[in-house]
């Protein structure tokens, strides 16, 4: 495996996101988050759009896991739709992209096979992440050929809905584990370091926290909603 792609093996990948109506949405200050994620001990960040990717590059080199959010009318789906979001952060090279491998059709109502054969066809040494909501949809994507598969989508879709990704100690993250062959990232909700040590010592590759660090505004509702 890629050397970069190694380090991340049981280490900490901090989603560094801010969407525009949020109060830290700039690339600038994306890539200072990430810095101070890498002197925190981050051994990856995983980021949104092609200006976050490149600011962050410029400010660190650590493995990016890449996605483009956008939303369609005509889907539920918006972590990297399309190809036009694949070939914007193809400008960027990230050392992963994710994409949404769950049940739901695309825009142009595309499923995830037709998507998965387009993208692999014409970037072929790309490694992808499939970001995923129930065992079934791991399953696909590991059989399909993802490098890597993610519990992202947990609790975000319809089948999925109200499930929390630790519930009964992770019980989706241990039947995932034992349902495929490629490495599994542990991601959603994963909120105290607790936590992220558990899904390691489960046997994920790698865990992404997001919230729980890079969303401030987030950290100070839960301390203030319990003061209340």
């Amino acid at each position: 495996m890629d050397q970069r792609i190694e380090q991340l093996r049981g280490s900490l990948v901090v989603s560094c996101q801010a969407l525009p109506h949020e109060p830290l949405y700039s690339s600038f200050i994306m890539g200072r988050m990430a810095r101070a994620a890498k002197e925190g001990g981050a051994r990856g960040i995983r980021a949104n759009t092609k200006n976050d990717i490149a600011e962050i590059k410029r400010t660190v080199d650590l493995p990016i896991i890449g996605i483009v959010k956008k939303d369609f009318k005509n889907s539920e789906i918006y972590i990297t739709p399309t190809m036009k979001e694949i070939e914007e952060l193809i400008s960027v090279q990230p050392d992963i992209i994710a994409l949404d491998a769950t049940d739901r059709l695309r825009p142009g109502d595309v499923a995830l096979e037709q998507f998965y054969h387009q993208v692999r066809t014409k970037y072929p040494k790309q490694k992808l992440m499939a970001d995923c909501s129930a065992v079934s949809e791991a399953v696909r994507a590991d059989r399909l050929g993802f490098d890597f598969i993610g519990t992202t989508m947990v609790g975000y879709t319809k089948q999925s809905a109200g499930f929390q990704i630790e519930k009964n100690d992770f019980e989706i993250v241990r039947k995932i584990l034992a349902a495929v062959s490629c490495k599994v990232i542990a991601e959603g909700n994963i909120n105290t370091p607790e936590k992220a040590r558990r899904v390691i010592e489960l046997g994920c590759f790698s865990v992404v926290v997001g919230s729980a660090i890079t969303r401030p505004q987030r950290i100070t509702k839960s301390f203030a909603d319990a003061l209340r």
